[in-house]
């Protein structure tokens, strides 16, 4: 075919010199990205293929690349690149080259109708993405001119492949439309246009579905068709022909997961709900599959019965509501039903015999809120039908979450294990939402089982059977407040009568006491009846999550009922702490239950429990804190810490009360003397100190530590006041010495609690200004390599101003300084970073009238506060992070206004900035948008939303669908 120099676009921008965008060079490229072995010339031939596909000379060497004699490859990469330069470069294209590109495109489809399937589908694309781009007023009737052309009788190719080749367009059509990147205004036309065409189409599809001589192969083109365009939500009433066809198509093998595709996509229209009788028609049809299912299950044919559930789910499931309201047609609803409770306990072992009943757990959710949602008439008839349902659904998830054979599960992989552990998840979600319909009656209902089965001397009971009821309980009492249920005392009585011979039944076993340990709270009594169990379970690796995370729960919710038993759980905990049965997770887990447990003993009771906990620990850190450090020395010293800050996260032997966020926290005194914790604070912090003077410049180290003192500053809040000079002192060496975040952090703490008294202010001063200045000099030296490091002092910096303003009063703060490092943290690549940054100038700006400093440093800087705010905006940081700008703004606006005023208006002058795209026009409007809003910050958030999608050119555009 004769090809002119001059090919639409040629004009475009381009990214690099023509000369380097040649067909030999692309070719060569091409070679280089499929058959060079070395990885770096792969990703830099793919880098230069990616400039050549939007370069001007895209639109030369692309035509170029589809001729007969090149390979497969490149004439994809040359489809490839077509398609790219009109979806992304239309507006390169001149008006009067639409019609030639069109006449192309055809050609070549055509040609390639009995080529290489793959370049077929990319020119179909490349021409469905000029379809849509010249829809309507361009090319009012594409679709139909599409048929048309390739029913034409004089084409050089058979009937078939031209019948192959309109399916793939009309394929692609729909499925490229929802890819597309049409402004909103023009998809709105375009979906109302591709609407109408709908005519053009189905007729079309239909005939060749029905028609006995229409090959396999272009039935299931067909189909897949179909599938796609019911996705631009076709009224269901239109596709009732195709539907039904589809379902006769069913029988087909070949044909089965087309027509399951099709079947699927028509019914889960959102749109569908409102054509109810064309819904009422479908149900027969759904139920008419049931003979196929059941010869699939029997036969093993997972495909199948996959296939048939899904389609008998996404009529339920959808439209559940829209079908119960026909309470005239209620059986044949409920027949559905019974047909989905089928696919539920369909049988065989998740994941390994079958992957069909977890398609259904959601209709359930669905069927059930429906249900509910009826007014009480309507829901009590409902529920007369439907409570039986969902009692034998509860009796079928059970079935379905039991363990198969130890032998059985033996040859599981880790795979299918873990497919196995997060289905059953999903089962104790759904068994726990069921509740709601059923109550009281479930557990009953549950208790009596467990309680035949294991009372029952007629036969021996499977372990598993056990086991999915215990579960069942679990999954209830975990969210449900079961506290005033009257079959609880029974289950507590029949937990010890349980013959635990398996690791998977006494893991449940655990759970399950764990998740009734509320209840063991309000019934003490019974405590004794479980913890036994527990306790022995400790001692078992295996149960090591389970045991340890039981524990922790008795712990925290019955420590005032477990003094009488405390002796006998600190030996066990330290037996199994010694012996390190358990991994690290854990052991921090132990330690924060005996935390739990110690609370409520006895201040002289806790202390000389804590010595028979912690002294070998302290011998073995003595130990540690002498030697030269080596990595494994270093593991065992950041364990032995975490141990005491779990510990000391947990043991408060008072009540706090904190009304809420931000407020001041307030503790009821500790009648009984010095707090346990600072006694044992004080005994090791010589030893710590000494271990960090060895280990300071390691961060895991000295996070340890620091995690020790900020677990007990949180804990203890007042109480830790013995501790907070020597404590300052700590952190100012260490600071001084290597800076760390964990430090700033703990920092942080001690100014939000302890800044506010006079008698600890002198302490924590001496240290704000010590890391301030230290910090101040690592700025200087480049604070790039530290983000963590400006995050954590951001933070401070804000935490200081919030909760004790006093400390920037100080003559020996350099505040100017302190301002400019700020600044400069807001163009950090990290956002956490940025957002803390932002959080301290928020925190500054409103104190510029009161404390003098502020106020004179934002007047002299402020302008270089509000370019670094701009430039933000402008495209510099990433648009997750508008809102924290705007913020800044809202503050300047409220409290500096006629700096302000003066600021943005000069800030605004320079052409280009913050960005080349915008106009004077758009910066004036923008500036003065601002300055009128000084009391609805939501508002200010919107506007610099607004104005960052103009200065980065995606106003309008479907980038900001979702933003």
């Amino acid at each position: 075919m004769e090809r002119r120099e001059e090919q639409p676009g040629a004009a475009g921008a381009g990214a690099a010199p023509a000369l380097d965008f040649t067909v030999e060079n692309v070719e060569k490229a091409l070679h280089q990205l499929y058959y060079d072995p070395n990885i770096e010339n792969k990703n830099l031939a793919q880098k230069w293929l990616m400039q050549a596909q939007v370069s001007p000379q895209a639109w030369h060497f692309s035509w170029q690349l589809l001729q007969p004699d090149k390979v497969p490859e490149i004439q994809y990469f040359g489809a490839s690149a077509l398609h790219i330069k009109i979806s992304r470069y239309w507006s390169d294209i001149p008006t009067d080259q639409y019609e030639s590109l069109k006449a192309q495109l055809f050609t070549q489809i055509t040609r390639f109708a009995s080529g290489s399937k793959i370049v077929l589908t990319r020119l179909c694309v490349a021409l469905a993405s000029l379809a849509l781009s010249m829809m309507p007023d361009a090319w009012p009737c594409a679709v139909a001119d599409m048929v048309r052309l390739f029913q034409a009788e004089d084409s050089p190719v058979d009937g078939q492949g031209r019948c192959l080749a309109l399916l793939e367009l009309l394929t692609v059509l729909p499925e490229e439309f929802q890819t597309s990147r049409l402004p909103q205004y023009r998809k709105g036309l375009v979906r109302a246009s591709l609407a109408v065409e709908c005519g053009a189409v189905f007729p079309l599809l239909e005939q060749l579905l029905q028609q006995p001589s229409s090959p396999s192969c272009v039935r299931q083109k067909v189909l897949k068709c179909f599938s796609s365009w019911v996705q631009l939500e076709v009224p269901l009433q239109d596709c009732e022909a195709l539907i039904q066809a589809a379902f006769a198509a069913l029988q087909d093998t070949e044909l089965f997961d087309s027509s399951v595709e099709a079947i699927v996509n028509a019914i889960s229209q959102p749109d569908a709900q409102r054509y109810v009788n064309t819904l009422l028609k479908l149900i027969p049809l759904v139920l008419g599959l049931q003979e196929q299912l059941r010869q699939a299950v029997q036969n093993g044919d997972m495909e199948t019965s996959h296939g048939i559930c899904r389609i008998a789910v996404a009529l339920g499931e959808n439209h559940s509501r829209a079908l119960l309201d026909q309470v005239e047609h209620w059986q044949s609803f409920l027949a559905l039903v019974n047909m989905i409770m089928f696919c539920t306990g369909i049988p065989g072992h998740y994941p390994v015999n079958e992957t069909t009943s977890s398609l259904t757990l959601t209709f359930w959710y669905t069927l059930q809120d429906d249900i509910l949602s009826f007014e009480a008439e309507k829901q009590a008839v409902y529920q007369q039908v439907y409570r039986p349902v969902y009692f034998q659904l509860v009796d079928v998830l059970l079935h379905k979450a039991q363990f198969p054979s130890d032998e059985e599960y033996g040859f599981w992989s880790s795979d299918e294990k873990e497919q196995f552990r997060i289905y059953r998840v999903d089962i104790s979600d759904t068994l726990m939402y069921v509740y709601e319909m059923l109550g009281a009656e479930l557990l009953s209902n549950l208790y009596d089982k467990l309680g035949r089965l294991l009372t029952s001397s007629e036969e021996p009971y499977s372990w598993q059977h056990t086991e999915a009821l215990l579960y069942g309980f679990q999954s209830i009492a975990e969210t449900i407040d079961v506290n005033y249920s009257d079959v609880v005392p029974g289950l507590i009585g029949l937990i010890p009568r349980i013959s635990i011979s398996n690791v998977q039944l006494a893991d449940t076993v655990m759970f399950t006491i764990g998740a009734l340990s509320e209840w063991l709270a309000d019934h003490p009594v019974m405590i004794n009846s479980v913890l036994p169990l527990v306790l022995h379970a400790l001692g078992n690796p295996e149960l090591s999550v389970s045991s340890v995370s039981t524990l922790k729960k008795i712990c925290r919710e019955c420590k005032y009922d477990l003094p009488p038993y405390a002796a006998n759980i600190v030996a066990v905990s330290q037996d199994v702490l010694m012996k390190q049965i358990h991994k690290t997770s854990q052991c921090m887990w132990l330690m924060q239950a005996l935390g739990f447990l110690l609370s409520a003993l006895q201040v002289e009771e806790i202390l000389k429990n804590l010595h028979s906990l912690i002294s070998p620990y302290i011998q073995q850190l003595e130990k540690l804190a002498e030697e030269i450090p080596n990595p494994s020395n270093k593991l065992a010293i950041v364990h032995i810490l975490g141990l005491l800050s779990n510990l000391f996260t947990t043991l408060d032997v008072s009540h706090h009360e904190d009304d809420h966020e931000g407020s001041e926290l307030r503790k009821l005194p500790v009648p009984q003397g010095p707090n346990p914790v600072v006694v044992v604070l004080q005994q090791v912090f010589q030893l710590i100190q000494k271990v960090l003077s060895k280990w300071l410049n390691d961060a895991q180290v000295v996070e340890a530590v620091c995690a020790i003192f900020e677990k007990s500053v949180k804990t203890l809040l007042d109480d830790f006041a013995p501790m907070v000079p020597q404590l300052c002192e700590m952190l100012g060496r260490m600071y001084s010495t290597i800076p760390q975040a964990s430090a700033l952090d703990l920092t942080r703490q001690l100014v939000h609690i302890f800044a506010h008294e006079p008698a600890h202010f002198p302490p924590i001063e001496a240290l704000f200004l010590l890391v301030t200045s230290v910090t101040l000099t690592l700025f200087q030296q480049g604070p790039r390599d530290h983000p963590d490091i400006v995050d954590s002092f951001m933070q401070l910096l804000a935490q200081a101003l919030k909760r004790k303003p006093d400390l920037f009063l100080c003559e020996r703060l350099d505040v100017k300084a302190v301002f400019q490092c700020a600044v400069l943290a807001l163009k950090f690549p990290e956002a956490p970073t940025v957002k803390a940054s932002c959080g301290f100038f928020t925190e500054l700006l409103p104190r510029c009238g009161e404390v003098e400093s502020v106020g004179k440093v934002v007047q002299e800087d402020g302008r270089m506060l509000l370019v670094a705010v701009l430039e933000a905006i402008g495209g510099q940081a990433s648009r997750s992070l508008m809102d924290c700008f705007a913020d800044i703004l809202f503050a300047l606006n409220k409290h500096c206004f006629s700096l302000l005023s003066l600021w943005i208006k000069e800030a605004l002058q320079p052409p280009g900035f913050p960005s080349a795209r915008l106009s004077p026009e758009q910066k004036d409007t923008f500036s003065q948008q601002i300055l009128r809003e000084r009391v609805n910050k939501r508002r200010v958030k919107e506007m610099v939303k607004e104005f960052t999608l103009l200065c980065r050119g995606l106003h309008g555009t479907d980038y900001t669908a979702d933003y």
